[in-house]
């Protein structure tokens, strides 16, 4: 470990001023997109599935000033469980092993992991494609590039064609709560099949309609007439990220048919119908992330409709 660095768990909400001034002042250097608040952390560490103990680090210099920060998201469950490695290490405290530092803390969790679950485990992390320092950063510490994706956006001042549904299937808002099992059973249906697929839980869904910017206007689902959940379309609005950033965005967060219920146009039905509502609810632009090799023809669906890439990003993984 570099000199004069101290490595400690983390301290709780007494953490969270020091943990966000560093993210954003990161975010001044690196325009990742990724600056954050005191709220938006707090909301973050409170995910049913964050071990707060465990699953977040951070690093000090020997004035006590926080230089770096990790957390893993451990995902589960899965024929192999995931950590998703988030980092960020200061500007004027780069270039040393830090960075490597917290590489291998992870690691060590994530061994952790598979002893007391008994089940193999992977380390991701991840990096823009022009992010030239940390893809060096992650090869030299033996993770390999897996997957690539895309962050698109999609104007909505321009003409938004009406969607139109197959006979038999009618356009809803998600009921409610009382429904939360058969939603995520049908999240779950319609991306079994998709690269590194890790399921849905009830809980996890629950924890996600309590954000504060929860809108139920914007879940919307596909109901065929036997009362079965089919497609959804699922959208957010972050009022916070859009005062912090100044852009009036929206995001497409996920999109989806189940099994048994494909190539009938409810894809596209869906994402029409989310983007009415984005704009009915104010937006200005529409954002989306989309892995660039899935196999559905999500990439296509969404150029069809006016989308464009803004950004490439690459997944890194690592065989623990």
């Amino acid at each position: 470990m570099m000199a004069n660095l101290s490595a400690r768990c983390y301290g709780g909400e007494s953490d969270l001023t020091a943990i966000a001034d560093l993210i954003n002042t990161c975010e001044e250097v690196d325009r990742l997109d990724e600056g954050t608040s005191i709220s938006e952390l707090q909301q973050k560490f409170n995910k049913p599935s964050l071990d707060k103990a465990r699953d977040i680090r951070l690093w000090e210099d020997a004035n006590g000033k926080l230089i770096g920060f990790a957390q893993l998201w451990i995902v589960e469950p899965g024929e192999v469980i995931d950590g998703r490695l988030w980092f960020r290490v200061h500007p004027d405290a780069r270039g040393g092993d830090l960075e490597a530092v917290a590489i291998a803390w992870g690691e060590v969790r994530m061994r952790e992991v598979s002893v007391m679950r008994s089940s193999p485990v992977k380390l991701r992390s991840s990096a823009r494609a022009e992010d030239g320092d940390r893809i060096s950063v992650l090869t030299s510490c033996g993770f390999k590039a897996d997957r690539y994706f895309f962050r698109m956006a999609r104007s909505l001042s321009e003409p938004i064609p009406e969607p139109q549904f197959p006979e038999g299937f009618w356009l809803r808002q998600f009921p409610g709560e009382q429904d939360a099992e058969a939603w995520v059973e049908m999240f779950n249906q319609s991306f079994i099949d998709d690269w590194n697929h890790h399921d849905l839980t009830v809980d996890r869904f629950k924890y996600n309609l309590a954000k504060p910017d929860y809108r139920n206007d914007l879940n919307l689902i596909a109901v065929a007439d036997d009362g079965t959940f089919v497609s959804f379309c699922y959208c957010q609005i972050s009022v916070e990220e859009c005062d912090r950033t100044g852009r009036n965005e929206g995001w497409i967060a996920c999109l989806g048919t189940r099994r048994g219920f494909r190539k009938m146009g409810l894809g596209r039905a869906m994402l029409l119908a989310g983007l009415h509502r984005l704009k009915a609810a104010g937006v200005a632009t529409a954002i989306l992330g989309v892995d660039t090799q899935n196999s559905s023809g999500a990439l296509r669906l969404y150029e069809s409709v006016g989308f464009h890439n803004i950004r490439d990003s690459i997944s890194y993984v690592k065989d623990i």
